[in-house]
């Protein structure tokens, strides 16, 4: 339900050299879970364009391949954040 409202409001596909964003903060999955005082050490920044090319690089794995799930789970995760970046009102990235 969710993809198919994404393809309804941005199109079957993203052009995302044209979404004006690629960087993101990204919190380390231990750091975002195991809650310390001072997260900072744990916060670096992470690549749209990364996790996009990680996807399609798993898309093309044999079947066989077993997922790393906590990796390639992460760049999943990346992906639909930037859908949900690009639907805000604020960016103004989705409207035509």
């Amino acid at each position: 339900m969710l993809l198919d409202a994404v393809e309804q409001r941005f199109g079957s596909d993203i052009e995302l050299s044209g979404v004006g964003v690629d960087a993101y903060w990204d919190v380390d999955l231990r750091t975002a879970f195991e809650l310390r005082e001072d997260p900072a050490p744990g916060i670096d920044v992470g690549q749209s364009s990364d996790d996009i090319a990680e996807l399609t690089a798993l898309l093309r794995r044999p079947t066989d391949d077993v997922p790393v799930l906590w990796h390639d789970l992460q760049h999943l995760a990346g992906a639909l954040r930037l859908l949900a970046y690009l639907d805000l009102p604020a960016t103004g990235a989705g409207e035509s």
